[in-house]
């Protein structure tokens, strides 16, 4: 006889012995970074033939953020062909949507930079997802503003420089109040009032910030695009003939001199 400790019960997950091993985020990690370290210790640690699957929080995590990404480009395309049609051209909304990347930007950096400040409640979770989604509505408009009032402009006469330059003054008050009332409404979320507060925190981080960042920029950035894309454009669609004629001289005959 041998005495020894063995386990109470024996758990199978898919008719397969498993266990469970449940955690909580330090303050500061992300979500996804916390992921990608428990997968690559189970790779170090575990026997060969071992497999793991996610639960809970965690794997709903990884399921919605292909889904969400979906949706980010989803959500452009339609910008994109609502933009195209009120405008009636397939270089404005271009223009208009220059403002995206900015507003993205200044979410991550308020997310990181909440992070660091307060060490938790600031990652890239499905909440702060949902507020980059937010952020391509929210932040167009001020693009919107801006280059509907300057083709009004230039249709009255004014040059590209001049319209962007009245355009830029006449619109800075609407896209100020605009803006200042946008990040006052996300400011609660963002403060975390209320139970279960702590996990909308990031959707107001995300909204915050970005649309601050982007209302900072767009007077710059947006009509510097405005002037910069139609010239790119321009030259693009002169690349395939400046290709074909440097084929057709490439394959012209080189004759010596006195032939």
């Amino acid at each position: 006889m041998e005495e020894g400790v063995g386990a109470r019960q024996i758990n199978h997950f898919n008719r397969i012995p498993s266990f469970t091993l449940g955690a909580s985020l330090m303050p500061g990690l992300a979500q996804g970074a916390a992921l990608d370290s428990i997968d690559a210790v189970a790779k170090q640690m575990l026997p060969p033939g071992t497999t793991t699957a996610l639960a809970g929080e965690s794997r709903e995590y990884k399921e919605s953020g292909s889904a969400i990404y979906f949706a980010f480009v989803i959500a452009l395309i339609v910008v994109f062909m609502v933009l195209a049609s009120q405008f009636e051209s397939m270089l404005h909304p271009l223009t208009v949507l220059t403002a995206v990347p900015l507003a993205v930007a200044g979410a991550l950096l308020t997310l990181n930079f909440a992070a660091i400040i307060h060490r938790s409640g600031a990652t890239l979770n499905l909440y702060s997802q949902i507020g980059m989604i937010l952020l391509i509505g929210l932040v167009a408009k001020n693009s919107i503003l801006l280059v509907e009032y300057t083709n009004q402009l230039r249709e009255k006469g004014l040059d590209p420089v001049a319209a962007l330059l009245e355009a830029g003054r006449i619109r800075l008050r609407p896209i100020l109040m605009t803006s200042v009332a946008t990040i006052m409404g996300a400011v609660p979320v963002a403060w975390g009032i209320g139970a279960g507060s702590a996990a909308r925190k990031p959707l107001g981080y995300a909204i915050v910030g970005g649309v601050f960042f982007s209302t900072a920029l767009t007077l710059f950035v947006v009509p510097a695009a405005y002037l910069v894309i139609p010239s790119v454009l321009h030259w693009l669609r002169g690349v395939p003939g400046r290709l074909y004629r440097l084929v057709v001289r490439s394959r012209q005959p080189v004759t010596a001199e006195g032939d």
